[in-house]
């Protein structure tokens, strides 16, 4: 098994197929910033389905298990399907899942079901109207995620997991109310705490809401007990119901930094590895692919790239919390959540 500096296998690669979005969540895209005028990738900068499903069975060959697609949003990628179909056919990959806002999913969760989608992961970060269109940078209402949502539960892309970025002041009064719209429906909201995530969202550690205080205020209404974790590796910290309606999961990458257990690997758009979500600099895939590098070669590169994986970027946060904003980080929309 391919393993870091720290004895961390590489066991779940998140590739980000498009850098586009159609929502402007200021804690990631902000609209002052990604505006109109904002340039993305070119498509020829971007991997095709061929070249994406060629180093994803290279990475299932040097251990990857898990495979997560994420943009930007990444059903704006066009003919999707298509490509989650191709993924299916890799020997070793165990689970295939996909990150989205849910504004398109209703329109696609059938059609990924049919490619081999297994699950789903849906970002809602509040049930308020008023709040959501505030967090979403549009002005979109909850109703078309509800019920995209529902669509997918329907079309059997289960468990379905919704995530929530809480953020101090803006959303963290409606965490309760969100936990009690999705218990007893099978499907487990992971509350998250507010990252420092790429160079733009102008974070401060005073916006975090911590993990304890997020279930604390769940648990004074709904009681919690702790729950193991499902595997090694799992970024969340489990909390099921006491009366047995279901499950939440906290992830605490802030205030209870797990860069000790962390396994993931990610593919940006533009055909970069990143073996962090903090990362500054990546490895380009696409540049050697393109010049005609073979597979043994491009094994080589992921794996010269992960054995010497140092990263702890949360763990350092910690350490040193009264430097936000250093060192300069890749943006979210380019490698995914």
């Amino acid at each position: 098994m391919l393993t870091d500096k720290f004895g961390r296998p590489m066991r779940d690669l998140r590739i980000s197929v498009t850098d586009r979005c159609n929502f402007r969540c200021p804690y990631c895209m902000p609209a002052e910033i990604y505006g109109e005028a904002y340039e993305f990738l070119p498509r020829a900068d971007i991997l095709t389905f061929e070249e994406l499903t060629r180093l994803a069975g290279i990475f299932a060959e040097l251990g990857i298990a898990k495979l997560r697609i994420t943009g930007g949003e990444p059903l704006m990628r066009t003919e999707l399907p298509q490509l989650l179909s191709m993924l299916t056919g890799i020997e070793g990959i165990e689970d295939l899942t996909l990150t989205t806002n849910g504004y398109l999913l209703s329109q696609f969760a059938q059609p990924l079901k049919d490619a081999g989608l297994d699950r789903i992961t849906v970002s809602l970060d509040s049930l308020d109207d008023e709040v959501f269109k505030t967090m979403n940078g549009r002005g979109f209402t909850t109703q078309r995620v509800l019920e995209a949502i529902q669509t997918a539960a329907d079309v059997g892309l289960s468990p379905i997991k919704i995530n929530c970025v809480v953020q101090k002041g803006v959303n963290d009064h409606t965490i309760v109310d969100l936990a009690r719209h999705f218990k007893g429906t099978g499907h487990i909201v992971r509350f998250i705490e507010y990252m420092d995530v790429g160079n733009r969202n102008g974070w401060r550690s005073e916006h975090v809401t911590p993990a304890d205080e997020i279930i604390a205020r769940i648990d004074a209404e709904m009681p919690l007990e702790p729950v193991e974790r499902n595997y090694h590796g799992e970024v969340a910290n489990r909390y099921r119901y006491k009366d047995g309606s279901g499950e939440i999961g906290v992830i605490a990458s802030v205030t209870k930094p797990f860069c000790g257990d962390c396994t993931r690997v990610r593919l940006s758009t533009d055909g970069k590895i990143f073996t962090c979500l903090f990362a500054s600099e990546g490895v380009s895939l696409m540049g050697p692919m393109r010049a005609g590098a073979t597979d043994d070669e491009l094994r080589d590169i992921i794996a010269g790239t992960w054995t010497v994986r140092s990263d702890r970027y949360s763990e350092m946060r910690a350490e040193s919390p009264s430097e936000p904003g250093s060192p300069r980080k890749i943006e979210m929309f380019q490698i995914g959540g």
